[in-house]
């Protein structure tokens, strides 16, 4: 069990998963610039969190619900959680109406974007979940995460291997902040994309890189 001191950001998991020198750069060295992608994501969480939080028949909607573990060491805030009324099965597993109020968290995290190749949206999801199993003393089967260029709901279900990796990554993340080192840039294609491309400077700063090789090629 973490202490409420050592909590780290949810969101950091992502960022660990996209890439563990943009993670570090961020929540080690305390760098953040933004981009137009950023500044476009921001917006949309903004307005999601920002968003009154409202009753649709059997749903209730909570926006910008905060969130915690101390199991995991996470803390964190979710766009929007979905309360599904359910029903209530008595000893002999005959059906009534859920005459205890019994509503079933269903998480949704709002993305810019469209699917990644790698699992770091599912992941940060389902540890939305986890949090809010831990906090609420249930069991959350699934969710959804909501990609602002299709405009679509994609479920995500928190199976095993998906919870294993959550609980994995957390502890990747602790260890990686709690060394306190940034690790060596490495170019990829995404790097193109990275608010963080100025600070990092992938092409000069990986291993076996030769600054007067690359400023050569800048200047050729």
């Amino acid at each position: 069990m973490y202490s409420e001191d050592q909590l780290l950001p949810i969101s950091a998991l992502q960022h660990l998963l996209f890439c563990e020198r943009q993670c570090a750069l961020i929540h080690i060295e305390q760098t953040w610039d933004e981009n137009r992608l950023t500044a476009e994501g921001r917006i949309m969480h903004d307005n999601v969190h920002n968003g009154e939080d409202e009753s649709r028949g059997n749903i209730r909607i909570a926006r910008g619900l905060r969130l915690r573990s101390l199991r995991l060491g996470l803390t964190g805030q979710a766009d929007v959680v979905e309360f599904h009324r359910s029903v209530i099965c008595d000893s002999q597993s005959a059906i009534a109406p859920a005459t205890a109020d019994a509503w079933q968290p269903f998480p949704i995290e709002y993305k810019r974007g469209k699917p990644k190749a790698n699992s770091c949206d599912e992941v940060q999801l389902c540890a939305q979940a986890l949090c809010l199993e831990e906090m609420l003393a249930c069991t959350i089967p699934a969710g959804a995460l909501f990609y602002g260029i299709s405009k679509r709901r994609q479920d995500v279900q928190f199976d095993e291997p998906l919870r294993k990796q959550v609980e994995a990554t957390s502890a990747r993340l602790h260890l990686l902040l709690q060394s306190g080192l940034t690790p060596p840039a490495v170019y990829e294609k995404k790097c193109e994309h990275c608010s963080l491309k100025q600070a990092c400077l992938p092409e000069m700063a990986g291993h076996n890189k030769s600054v007067a090789k690359y400023l050569q090629s800048v200047i050729m």
